[in-house]
């Protein structure tokens, strides 16, 4: 910068040969002396260094030699006074450069430095150059450090010391020295300083980490151009980017300081480049834990390989977190589905394998697996080994035939973490997801831990919101997440998607919302925790059909699922992931708590059932169970039969050997059948007889047989046929009928009245 370049300023002061009269013997200020009458100083015309100069005889302790002229003094401009003198006779003085400040009303100011440093003359005819700084910043180097009051000043020179001696001054100087100043003066620096070329030809590697070693605490600037790196570069001080720079993917750039995806951006000058580039530091330095998106739009033209975009690790176990923006898909090809048919083969003994398939290098890891028969739901690959033939799945098949056709189904997803080996701790949250029906949401690490969703939005995913495809969600957290479905016009019955699944044990599942999905979820494992969820899978047909709201997939559920609103779907629990489903020394259903949730249905047929349970093998009962303080309710359809239904589209449950069924406390509406273990009911004979029956099949739970009578109370007299009260009390018979839901009280002797007995269809413990 160089004012008098760049703005035509003129801040010299006069040629001495211009007249002696704009020289003043005191500060410069107008009506002061000059040395146009003063007979200590004249002109010499063609002196051997100087050509014309003034000639001074020093007759004053401090001789002073100021313009008339003002000269413009700038913030945060800097000026070098130079001066060129010599001694010629007499004492030798010693000389300073001197300059009276003046502010913008024209009046002196005080107080301020008014002269540089001084130089001794110690020779006669020798030229010594004076200098000194004069500037409104107090900067190394400024002799003259002056405030911003100061606008104009006259500018010249002083000599000091012993009187008598004659010097000659050469024409004072003024030159704008402001670009010595500037890499201090300003915040940053520019990569072009040190060596960036910018043309995307030339390696730009040093030059960038030369800056940044150079800006001690200011921001280094990348200008404008196209900036080739080769090699690893961290900035630890903060950057800007006007221009953009390319680096191969085995390479990092590392931002310190604004490690934030719109600084990414910029550097890359592409969303989706930025983006990759940002994950790909995230994992691989410790100064930050999050990649904040700032609340932009990434617009993805194909899916992103996380664990490519990290290129050099697939296994990490430090918190991670990406946060708050939105990621988009443009469609099209990238995102299609890819589809795989072959023949397999599956031996129960080793129930997470099929094999001797001739086509396996096709098949993709992550595939969905589905068949004829034998395949549980989100059943997925989790490895393909070539070389044998074979492919790994993520659950057990249950009773598959020894072979048969299958078809794999490779869904393509926004984020895959699929090429993880192993990945725990890691966070998405307030994110956005926007499917819009063209691919899925995000594909889990191959194994992990605490793999976290909370606070995101999951708009219209294709196929799936979430998928595990092995262990990456062994404890799981999904918390404050919206699932929107992109199957809203569709009947139940012909939706396809699913908000997620689960493999492995101890996810968190709390609070979320979901509408109009085939299936919420559909959740292997146990030690889960679901609580405070509402999700919704009703239509507008008329009586229509239901699918499950949430499938537990796990006989041995061991879970809790608390304070739901179930709205129009169902829950299931089934053993769908046993790979010998028939039951056979082992736990069967059991461990399911079922407590306080808001369970509603509307325009639905009697035959619909809040709670399902299907065994896919005979043999098995329930063995503990908990369904206390729910609300079910109906309207606008038929009236329920009841709320409890087993499912025995493939085996029916063992009812005589249920145990430790817990159902009461609830509340039902529009329910003709209210089931409660144990249960209470009154029993009246008008007309005396030695034989009560009993029919429990209106509320044993789950077609329990009436095996335990806790008690038998009479509420009133018991009388026989004349009237006469009956003392004596009766035994009971449990399980009686074909149905073994009825119980049988008999009496000594014919007896009537009323009684209230309270039967169980569990055994004792």
């Amino acid at each position: 910068m160089n004012k008098a370049i760049t703005e035509g300023l003129e801040f010299n002061p006069p040629m001495f040969e211009d007249g002696l009269t704009q020289w003043s013997r005191q500060d410069g200020l107008p009506g002061s002396d000059t040395y146009a009458a003063s007979g200590n100083a004249t002109l010499v015309a063609a002196d051997a260094d100087f050509a014309s100069c003034l000639e001074m005889l020093k007759t004053e302790s401090t001789q002073k030699l100021r313009s008339m002229q003002r000269t413009e003094i700038l913030a945060g401009c800097y000026l070098r006074v130079t001066a060129r003198v010599k001694a010629i006779s007499g004492n030798l003085p010693s000389v300073r450069i001197g300059a009276f400040p003046i502010a913008s009303n024209g009046n002196g100011i005080g107080g301020l430095t008014q002269a540089g440093p001084a130089t001794q003359l110690a020779a006669y005819g020798r030229v010594e150059t004076i200098t000194a700084i004069i500037g409104t910043g107090s900067r190394g180097g400024v002799d003259l450090a002056w405030d911003n009051q100061v606008a104009n000043a006259h500018v010249g020179l002083d000599l000091t010391g012993p009187n008598g001696g004659v010097v000659r001054i050469d024409d004072i100087t003024i030159e704008d020295v402001t670009g010595a100043y500037l890499r201090t003066m300003m915040d940053w620096v520019d990569v072009r300083d040190y060596g960036a070329v910018g043309d995307g030809v030339a390696d730009d590697t040093a030059a960038f980490l030369a800056a940044d070693a150079a800006a001690n605490g200011r921001e280094v600037l990348v200008s404008k151009g196209t900036y080739k790196l080769t090699d690893h570069v961290t900035f630890n001080e903060r950057v800007r980017f006007e221009g953009t720079v390319t680096i191969p993917a085995s390479r990092r750039l590392s931002l310190v300081q604004n490690f934030d995806l719109g600084t990414y951006i910029d550097a890359f000058g592409d969303e989706e480049e930025g983006f990759r580039n940002a994950i790909q530091a995230l994992f691989n330095f410790t100064d930050h834990d999050t990649l904040d998106m700032q609340g932009r739009r990434v617009l993805l033209t194909e899916p992103l390989d996380v664990q490519g975009a990290v290129y050099d690790k697939d296994t990490y176990a430090n918190q991670r977190k990406i946060r708050n923006g939105q990621i988009d898909v443009a469609g099209g090809a990238p995102f299609e589905d890819t589809v795989v048919t072959a023949n397999a083969a599956y031996d129960s003994g080793n129930p997470t394998r099929l094999s001797s398939i001739a086509n396996v290098a096709n098949i993709p890891v992550g595939a969905l697996v589905t068949a004829n028969a034998g395949v549980g739901r989100e059943v997925y690959v989790t490895s393909v080994n070539v070389a044998n033939s074979y492919v790994e799945l993520s659950n057990p098949l249950h009773g598959a035939p020894a072979s048969q056709t299958y078809t794999f189904r490779r869904f393509k997803y926004m984020m895959d973490f699929s090429g993880f080996a192993n990945l725990q701790r890691f966070t998405l949250q307030d994110i956005e997801f926007l499917m819009a029906g063209q691919c899925s949401g995000v594909l889990l690490p191959l194994n992990g831990l605490i793999f976290h969703m909370k606070d995101c939005f999951f708009t219209g995913p294709k196929d799936r919101a979430i998928t595990s495809h092995g262990t990456g969600c062994q404890g799981m957290l999904i918390d404050r997440c919206q699932f929107l479905s992109n199957e809203n016009v569709l009947r139940v019955q012909d939706r396809t998607t699913i908000a997620f699944n689960v493999n492995k044990n101890d996810t968190k599942i709390r609070n979320n919302r979901a509408n109009k999905f085939r299936h919420f979820a559909v959740m292997g494992g146990s030690g889960h925790i679901v609580t405070g969820n509402h999700f919704f899978q009703g239509d507008n047909e008329t009586l229509g059909q239901r699918t499950a709201g949430i499938v537990f997939a796990e006989a041995q559920a061991k879970t809790i699922f608390g304070s739901n609103y179930v709205d129009n779907c169902y829950i299931e629990w089934t053993n769908e992931y046993d790979p010998n489903p028939d039951f056979a020394s082992e736990l069967s259903f059991g461990g399911l708590q079922i407590l306080g949730n808001i369970i509603f249905s509307s325009g639905v047929p009697s035959s619909y059932a809040p709670i399902h349970v299907k065994p896919y093998g005979s043999g098995h009962y329930i063995n503990g169970v908990t369904i206390t303080g729910n609300t079910f309710k109906t309207i606008k359809g038929q009236a329920l039969a009841r709320v409890d239904m087993v499912d025995t589209t493939f085996a029916d449950l063992d009812h005589s050997r249920y145990n430790d069924i817990s159902v009461h406390s609830n509340t039902f509406y529009a329910v003709s059948n209210q089931f409660q273990n144990p249960i209470t009911v009154p029993a009246v004979k008008g007309t005396a007889a030695a034989n009560w029956d009993i029919d429990l099949t209106s509320y044993l739970p789950f077609g329990g047989e009436a095996r335990v009578v806790q008690s038998v109370m009479p509420e009133g007299r018991i009388t026989n046929a004349s009237n006469v009260t009956v003392w004596d009390l009766p035994y009971a018979t449990p399980g009686i009928n074909g149905d073994r839901q009825s119980i049988r009280l008999s009496w000594p002797q014919a007896s009537k009245g009323k009684v209230f007995v309270t039967a169980r269809c569990d055994a004792p413990t």
